[in-house]
């Protein structure tokens, strides 16, 4: 099983193809930032006319028994998230209607306070808002993933504990190996696997040690490192592969309609695009490249497959359905 929980690509044909020649089981697929409810509808909208005109490559995935349909069949299982709560806007209803739409996963913030948590770029974290407990409690009631990927530190341990199912941060690297904002430090990792949840290795270069010069090798050291402190069951990817996005694209991810100013995020003021790939990962054919290099730390082969997917798969397995009574 080999799956990525995270890609926010400018989808074509071409990355479709790349997936099936990577042999990508699973894709967790961005489908809001900053939208409201209807705009987000539009977005399913677009993928529905995907599902439709490349029924062989993709399919729609709402559970890890569809994830098992794609495998059978050669296809890539897409699975909807947000990465911003703005879809559900303050209405607490609209958490089941975008689950039965297919959404899977919510973060709670997206770098600024948000109505539910806090976001990795305020100065100030409260913690987990009074609408933040109700949506929470109703996200774990209808089988809906809370992803604290993009929250602060006091709020993403919080949601960890008020969580009564897993929760995950879908795409990020440890703060100790390279001291990005959005990177996350050992007690909000250690906070979200210990209460079962998964926590995915991110390649967006922002991210790693050395932008886009970040070796392969230092890589998955810095996974093997992670896996001695938290165990390997609760890791996997989440690349947060950006491919073939324009790069007006990065003011939307970052600026939304929140501000009139232009806000590129860290690490990327002299370069307001999107930074190059490295060079071991370009695109989704490049996955074996990151098994060999798992496999180069010593790794056995029950510990890289976990990794390359297999914890995903058990994590969707036991999250995207409704919470037992």
């Amino acid at each position: 099983m080999l799956i990525d929980n995270l890609q926010y690509a400018n989808w074509s044909e071409t990355i479709f193809r790349q997936m099936r020649a990577g042999g990508v089981d699973a894709v967790h697929a961005t489908i809001a930032y900053h939208e409201n409810f209807r705009e987000t509808v539009l977005n399913i909208e677009k993928w529905n006319r995907d599902f439709e005109r490349f029924p062989d490559l993709i399919m729609q995935a709402r559970s890890a028994a569809d994830v098992d349909t794609a495998k059978a069949t050669g296809r890539t299982a897409i699975i909807f998230g947000a990465q911003n709560p703005s879809p559900i806007e303050d209405d607490i209803g609209l958490v089941e209607i975008l689950h039965t739409l297919g959404l899977r996963f919510m973060q709670l913030s997206y770098n600024n306070q948000s109505l539910l948590a806090t976001g990795c770029y305020e100065a100030d974290d409260p913690g987990i808002t009074r609408m933040g407990r109700q949506v929470i409690a109703e996200m774990n009631r209808v089988g809906m993933v809370v992803d604290m990927s993009h929250s602060a530190d006091r709020s993403t341990i919080e949601a960890a504990e008020i969580s009564t199912r897993p929760i995950a941060i879908t795409h990020a690297n440890p703060h100790v190996w390279h001291p990005a904002l959005r990177n996350k430090r050992d007690d909000v990792i250690r906070a979200v696997t210990e209460n079962g949840g998964m926590f995915g290795f991110s390649i967006y270069p922002h991210h790693l040690r050395g932008g886009p010069d970040c070796t392969l090798q230092d890589f998955c050291e810095m996974i093997a490192r992670a896996a001695e402190k938290f165990g390997t069951a609760h890791l996997g990817l989440g690349t947060d592969l950006c491919q073939d996005q324009p790069d007006s694209v990065v003011e939307w991810m970052r600026v939304g309609r929140w501000t009139k100013q232009i806000d590129y995020g860290e690490g990327s003021a002299n370069n307001p695009g999107f930074p190059p790939m490295p060079d071991w990962f370009k695109d989704n054919r490049d996955f074996g490249n990151i098994a060999a290099g798992l496999r180069a730390t010593g790794m056995d082969e029950a510990e890289v497959a976990g990794i390359m997917g297999g914890n995903w798969y058990r994590f969707y397995r036991d999250s995207f359905g409704p919470a037992s009574v």
